[in-house]
Formats: C-alpha cells, sequence, structure tokens
C-alpha cells in the first residue's frame, strides 16, 4: 500500500491562524481581577473573589470556551468551515459562539425549548444558532446528531472539560489565582471553594494544587437536585437525579464525565434559597452584581471561614463570581420570581447578617 499524506497547506494555514485568533484572545483575557472582601481584619481570614464576569462574553465559561476550541484545533477535529455543535442552553454556549464567531464558523446551540429568551438572544447576537428539543435530557443525542449530519464538530463540553484545560499551568484559572496572590499576606489560600458544572473548573484546580504539591483544600459546592455531591459521596460514578438545576451554570441531573471526584478533598450542600440570598447578600455588601452559582460559593466560604475562627487558624480563601447578574435580573433579583418558586431568602439573609456581624455560622434549621 502506498503511503497516505493527508496533509494541505491551506488547513495547516487556517489553523494556524485560528490558533493566532483564539490565544490572542486569551493574551487580551485570562488575567482577570481578584478582588478582596471586606471582612473584619481581626479575624485574621481574608476573602478574595476572581472576577470571571469581566471575560468578553461576561463568564467563568469563557474559559471552557477557549480551551474546548484550542483542544480541537490541536486535535484536527475543527478546520476551515467546520459546523461547531454544543449540548447548552446557557453561558458555555454564548462563550463558544464567541470563539466560533471568531474563526468565521457556524455554530448550533442544542438547547431545551424552555430556555429563557434572554439565554436565545445572548447567544444569537453572536451570531449562533438555537436548536431547540421538547425535553433536556435529549440535548446530547441531538447534539451528536446534528454534528454528524453536518459533518461537524460536537464540542461535549460534558466530557472535554476536564482535559481541554492544560493543568500544569499555561495561565489556567489555578496559576493565575496563585500569582495573584503571590504578595499577599497569606499567598498559599487555606482553600479554594468553586461550583461544578461539568467539573472542568473543580478538576483543573485540583490537579494544580497537587501538582504544585501546595496543601490548599478544594471546596466544591453544590446546589439542590445536582447529582454531584451524592455521586462524590457514595462513590457512585453513574449517580443521577434526573432533575435540572435552579442556579444556572452549576449542577447536573447525572455524574458528567469531565467531573473528578478524587481531586475534591470537600463538598458542600447549598439550599437554591441560600444562594440566591447570598448573590443578594454580596450585592448589597460590595455593589457587584453576581449570578446564583456565586452565591452557591460565597455560602459555602462562609462557613469554612467560620470553622477557622473556631479553631483559631487564620489564612485566606479564594471563590470565583462566576458571571453578572445582569442575566438574572428577571429571576434572582426579581421577588415575584422568587415567590412562584416557593424560596424563602430571609432565614438565610439572616444566617449571613449573623456570620458577617459576628464570624459564628448558624444555619437556619433544615
Amino acid at each position: 500500500m502506498e503511503p497516505v499524506d493527508r496533509s494541505c497547506a491551506r488547513t495547516r494555514a487556517w489553523t494556524d491562524e485560528a490558533m493566532r485568533r483564539v490565544q490572542a484572545d486569551a493574551n487580551r483575557s485570562a488575567d482577570t481581577h481578584l478582588h478582596v472582601l471586606d471582612l473584619p481584619v481581626e479575624w485574621g481570614v481574608r476573602v478574595y473573589l476572581k472576577d470571571e464576569s469581566v471575560h468578553p462574553t461576561g463568564s467563568l465559561k469563557h474559559r471552557l470556551a477557549r480551551s474546548l476550541f484550542l483542544y480541537a484545533l490541536a486535535s484536527g477535529w475543527i478546520a476551515e468551515g467546520t459546523t461547531v455543535v454544543e449540548a447548552s442552553s446557557g453561558s458555555t454556549a454564548v462563550s463558544e459562539a464567541y470563539f466560533a464567531r471568531l474563526l468565521g464558523l457556524p455554530f448550533v446551540a442544542v438547547m431545551p425549548r424552555s430556555t429563557s429568551p434572554e439565554k436565545v438572544l445572548l447567544i444569537e447576537r453572536e451570531g449562533g444558532r438555537c436548536h431547540f428539543v421538547e425535553h433536556g435530557p435529549d440535548v446530547y443525542a441531538e447534539a451528536e446528531r446534528l454534528a454528524a449530519e453536518s459533518g461537524g464538530h460536537y464540542l461535549d463540553q460534558f466530557t472535554y472539560a476536564e482535559r481541554a484545560t492544560d493543568w500544569r499551568g499555561n495561565n489556567n484559572i489555578a496559576e493565575s489565582i496563585l500569582a495573584q496572590l503571590a504578595e499577599e499576606e497569606h499567598p498559599v489560600p487555606e482553600w479554594i471553594v468553586v461550583g461544578a458544572g461539568t467539573g472542568g473548573t473543580s478538576a483543573t484546580i485540583g490537579r494544580y494544587l497537587r501538582y504544585r504539591r501546595l496543601p490548599t483544600r478544594l471546596a466544591v459546592v453544590d446546589p439542590e437536585n445536582s447529582a454531584f455531591l451524592p455521586g462524590w459521596a457514595t462513590g457512585a460514578a453513574d449517580y443521577a437525579t434526573g432533575m435540572p438545576s435552579r442556579i444556572e451554570g452549576i449542577g447536573r441531573p447525572r455524574m458528567e464525565p469531565s467531573f473528578v471526584p478524587s481531586v475534591i478533598d470537600r463538598m458542600f450542600p447549598v439550599p437554591d434559597a441560600a444562594s440566591i440570598a447570598a448573590a443578594r447578600h454580596l450585592r448589597d455588601r460590595t455593589g457587584r452584581w453576581a449570578g446564583g452559582s456565586t452565591g452557591t460559593n460565597l455560602w459555602g466560604v462562609y462557613q469554612l471561614v467560620a470553622e477557622m475562627l473556631r479553631t483559631g487558624r487564620t489564612g485566606s480563601v479564594v471563590t470565583l463570581i462566576c458571571d453578572g447578574g445582569e442575566r438574572y435580573r428577571h429571576s434572582y433579583y426579581d421577588d415575584g420570581w422568587v415567590a412562584e418558586q416557593g424560596l424563602d431568602l430571609d432565614p438565610y439573609t439572616g444566617t449571613l447578617e449573623k456570620f458577617v456581624a459576628t464570624g459564628r455560622w448558624e444555619p437556619p434549621a433544615a
């Protein structure tokens, strides 16, 4: 058999230019701000908020989308004219539509028909097309079908998120956090706290901490209906709840392939009312509007800080502002929507206010 040569100068030239464009975006936006949360100095504990809402597409998912595109380009899965498909109705699809437009590629987001018009508008504003299914669990198979039918590529964030990002460094989110803390009072944090949607962020941070041989521990917070915490606690890789999360961007009805339980030191369940109350609490204390997943993070952070105070430990704790609150003015920041969901924020708001006043953590009775 004669040797087969599949190389093409035009294909490689297009890929080289595509890589340059995506890497240039990283140079512009990867080092997001690290804010200090105002807590009593005498506590000896500093809380830092890594503000991922300042990315060009407004969320932490900008990093994931960039990594997925780089991974697919490096693997030869995306070429000139490739239709890019994803199963997502949220911030990931918005960010992926941005990168597809940057490369001049068609993009299709497969999503439930119940997706909010605001999210559809954001995806379409970036040049993406929205393809609807009647039932949420159907998005995976439908995305695969559309990609195969069009000769395109299914990015599959829920499989590739944990491997698309270089966990050894290359200015990933963990490396960025540690570099920004270098001149702080406690440069090596006691804890980093994140939620899990795909599991890619927790996998990257957990692996990086081990790779750098750092004592920092990783805590993952999980909202109601999510399969991640019970799957982590029981060791059941196929754990499923079959129910969607009300806290957009985190929580899944099944254990996703990109979730890596073994790098997580601790997990916290967070009631949805607590997530929303904490997001509003952050707005009231700092003027920063953030999404519900940031509230989930903050609820976990306060528990850890209270534990440090009880045990006489000082140090730093880091978490993320995952996205801005402007996307949620008609949900998490709307009292009418909260009432329709049957949620009572008052007990959780009281817990938060008492914590910042006294350092004691007294959550509402379950």
